[in-house]
């Protein structure tokens, strides 16, 4: 197995977390990068695991040292993925899952050509607003900044390989399974064309060295 990053991007309360979440227990073919965030801790997260809760100095030294896969200010506060954190995964024999925002898997993609790019999308409106007041931290302000960003991210929508509908959570996350499944399979076949390819054209362009010099 030829190991891949996947990223899923949503609209906060799209529920793309929670999917991630439920692939990671049930996959052993999977391993997440952590990301990193100057954003506070909330309750009942735990730094290494939900986050790297960086201060926002610490991060930008290592933005600026070229550290990061990707990295976005998002809602006032800075996110990232280390390009060393997703390489370890890979190197695990793992294929990377992660989720990261629009802004960051557009970077990430440039960096890691062979990703392969997931959308979560809520069922309707209806259900993302009541997903996102229903977690009770967000204030009217924090609202609307949430909502303007949901317009601009699901406008990229466009820019991924798979889209996939949140509307039963278990079907969704069924079907992220089998996109991860699917590309493991073209990723193989992929790197086994190229390969055969390669051997092929080195015997052809022996043979006609050979001819052109009078062998």
């Amino acid at each position: 197995m030829r190991p891949f990053p996947v990223i899923l991007s949503a609209p906060s309360g799209a529920g793309k977390t929670t999917i991630a979440k439920k692939l990671l227990e049930r996959r052993s073919d999977l391993g997440y990068s952590v990301s990193c965030t100057t954003r506070d801790r909330r309750p009942g997260e735990v730094d290494g695991r939900d986050y790297n809760f960086l201060t926002v100095d610490q991060f930008l030294a290592e933005r600026d040292a070229g550290g990061f896969a990707e990295w976005a200010q998002v809602h006032g506060h800075y996110y990232g993925t280390l390009r060393r954190e997703v390489q370890r995964v890979l190197d695990s024999g793992r294929h990377c899952l992660m989720d990261i925002d629009v802004q960051g898997a557009r970077q990430f993609a440039g960096a890691f050509p062979d990703t392969v790019l997931v959308f979560i999308l809520p069922p309707s409106g209806e259900v993302l607003l009541r997903r996102l007041n229903g977690r009770g931290s967000e204030n009217r302000e924090r609202l609307l900044v949430r909502l303007h960003n949901a317009l601009a991210e699901i406008g990229d929508v466009a820019r991924y390989h798979y889209v996939v509908v949140n509307d039963e959570l278990e079907l969704a996350i069924e079907r992220v399974s089998s996109v991860i499944d699917a590309e493991a399979v073209r990723h193989d076949r992929v790197h086994a064309l190229e390969e055969q390819v390669g051997a092929l054209i080195a015997q052809l362009e022996q043979e006609i060295n050979g001819i052109q010099r009078g062998e």
